[in-house]
């Protein structure tokens, strides 16, 4: 699909947001029937949108005449079929119309004025403008803050429903009052129903159930997307949530990560199906026109045959995707690639096995990344151990657990990865060196083979690069985590990439910051908590890549009710490259559990060093939920 979503470089693209917001698709057709009935049209490109538009939108009926731009660079170029000519031979075009393919054009229209041949008609995407009370900066259209949106997997059907829970942390970068436009989609890309959800001021929390969603609307079952545009917010054009999936029977739960709002070429940490499995990749489609049969395609990880989704998906529609039944062949531990085509942001799969199932998400292919050949001097020195991955080792007696690495930039052909565990002291239990692992690999590490006799309770494991057999780095080592509750055998899969953790010295901007510049050397964690009697599990890491940092963390936890309201507070401290397993009924006695209620949250802060973590939901019947945390 040719449309700019995200630059690593340059960073996100608002446009693609704007124009394919649910909200601006009629206005976008209505504009796209005017300039067709009106004749032939001359297009002024001169912010380099036509391409992203005439991908989101039909526009076949046009009879363009001219394409128009501003820069002398871009002559030579071919856009919509004609080559492109200078703004200044505007004069010269037959055109009975003009479209300023941009927003905010008065300004570009007042200069080009002179040059418009008589009765020439002017228009432009601002006929697509949301109303202004729908943006947070009215003084400039494609700000990416009033473009805070994203869609979420929702799902209320068979017993099954969805829960979103996240905090009003646009309150802490100075929002005064933001709230929440939603729109529900059906799989078919219909409207079910729009709604505003307002944001009490503070660091207050926010739950969507579909539950109630239902009994408020009415209807039958669905499955598609939630989509979210947050109005008002500051720091953050990102929203970050926590999704729980949980059913009606028993031990029904499950959790997954916010869904990344970019539409990216390629994704990958998808698992082939275990036996007795069944797996679907679910995607939903962003934009405002379909998805083409054989537009998503799946392969191998490490081989070139693609095999493709053979039926269209509508727009904003939702497909469940069964991976076992496009390649039979393959078997858990083996992995997966999509070809994703910026059709859809990341997305989820979903794992069945007899009663059960658990969701998670994949994660972005970089195609910008080459191997960086500094790595193998900088790990060992001015780097130390560089860049880590955590992973969350749960207490042994409840919790089995397997890490996979997986490939995660195009051009990464070996993984030369060591994997190392620690226990809760930062002690190291056992490292060892995995090999130069190919970018087809299987090789799954059962974390049980790591500690063997050690005798720990608890702790977490590292993948950091090892160049003493070959290979290549790029720095974004990923790898996928599974868990096994063994009371229950209920399991859970999570994801996520690498950082560089507490050096004070900085390499290609990292450590990351969610706040400022690198280096990022503070934590701020949200931490939804279970409702009722269902406890939540939060396991807290303290990576350290050079070993130079605080020996010690410096950690509180502070219980807030839904409003905001503070009602208890914790100091802890974790050893630095150690780690602090807990869960929210013993942190917190039942008088401060009941004081909070339900819909209450944990803001975990740090300022001295930047912590990793986990959450989980562990209810009496089984159920079990693991994914990785949220920072803001």
């Amino acid at each position: 699909m040719d449309i700019k979503t995200f630059d690593n470089q340059t960073g996100p693209s608002v446009f693609f947001k704007a124009a394919g917001h649910p909200l601006a698709v009629d206005p976008a057709r209505a504009l796209i029937a005017e300039i067709a009935e009106a004749g032939p049209v001359a297009i002024f490109d001169s912010a380099g949108h036509l391409s992203d538009f005439a991908a989101l939108y039909d526009i076949g009926r046009w009879q363009v005449a001219d394409v128009f731009v501003a820069r002398v660079e871009d002559l030579g170029a071919v856009r919509l079929g004609k080559p492109v000519r200078p703004i200044s031979e505007l004069r010269q075009s037959q055109a009975r119309i003009l479209l300023i393919a941009g927003f905010d054009v008065e300004r570009t229209k007042r200069q080009i004025e002179p040059l418009l041949p008589a009765g020439m008609i002017v228009a432009s995407f601002d006929a697509l403008r949301l109303p202004e009370a729908m943006l947070t900066n009215q003084a400039r259209y494609l700000d990416p803050l009033n473009f805070a949106c994203d869609f979420v997997l929702f799902r209320d059907e068979a017993g099954w429903h969805t829960r979103l829970a996240t905090g009003n942390y646009w309150s802490g970068y100075g929002a005064r009052a933001p709230h929440l436009w939603l729109r529900l989609f059906d799989a078919d890309g219909a409207t079910r129903a729009d709604w505003w959800h307002e944001a009490p001021p503070g660091l207050t929390g926010i739950s969507i159930d579909s539950a109630e969603i239902r009994r408020r609307i009415g209807g039958g079952d669905f499955t598609g997307s939630l989509f979210i545009h947050a109005v008002g917010a500051a720091g953050h054009d990102v929203i970050k949530y926590a999704l729980d999936i949980y059913g009606d029977g028993p031990g029904q739960l499950s959790c997954t990560h916010d869904s990344n709002p970019w539409p990216a070429d390629y994704y990958a940490g998808l698992p082939a199906p275990a036996e007795g499995e069944r797996v679907r990749l679910l995607v939903q489609n962003c934009h405002p026109t379909p998805i083409p049969a054989d537009a998503v395609k799946l392969n191998r990880m490490g081989q070139a045959e693609q095999r493709a989704y053979p039926t269209e998906i509508p727009a904003f529609g939702t497909a469940a995707i069964d991976v076992g039944e496009l390649f039979p062949e393959l078997h858990w531990p083996d992995q997966l690639e999509i070809s994703g085509g910026r059709h859809f942001g990341r997305p989820r799969y979903e794992v069945t096995r007899a009663d059960q199932r658990f969701i998670a998400h994949a994660n972005v292919e970089r195609t910008d990344l080459q191997p960086d050949a500094k790595l193998p001097d900088l790990i060992g020195g001015l780097l130390g151990k560089g860049y880590l991955l955590p992973g969350a080792v749960p207490p042994v007696a409840e919790w089995q657990s397997w890490v996979l690495p997986t490939a995660m930039a195009r051009s990464q052909q070996t993984l030369p990865f060591r994997i190392t565990l620690y226990d809760p002291t930062g002690r190291i239990v056992r490292e060892t060196n995995l090999g130069c692992l190919d970018r087809g690999h299987s090789r799954l590490v059962d974390v049980a083979e790591l500690r063997r006799d050690a005798g720990i309770e608890y702790g977490h494991v590292e993948l950091s690069y090892d160049f003493s057999q070959g290979g290549e780095g790029d720095g974004w080592l990923h790898a996928l985590f599974r868990y096994r509750h063994l009371p229950s055998g209920r399991f859970a899969d999570t994801s996520f990439g690498s950082h560089l953790y507490n050096v004070p010295i900085t390499y290609k901007k990292e450590p990351q910051s969610y706040v400022g510049s690198p280096p990022g050397l503070t934590t701020r964690l949200f931490l939804r908590l279970g409702l009722g009697a269902v406890d939540t599990l939060c396991h807290l890491i303290y990576p350290c890549s050079a070993g130079v940092w605080r020996a010690h963390s410096a950690t509180t936890l502070t219980l807030c009710s839904a409003a905001g309201a503070e009602i208890a507070q914790r100091s802890i401290e974790i050893a630095q490259s150690g780690s602090l397993f807990w869960r929210y009924h013993q942190m917190f006695d039942a008088r401060e559990r009941a004081e909070a209620g339900d819909g209450a949250h944990v803001i975990i802060r740090d300022t001295t060093c930047r912590l990793f973590g986990f959450h989980g939901l562990l209810a009496p019947d089984g159920g079990f939920a693991f994914d990785h945390m949220f920072g803001f």
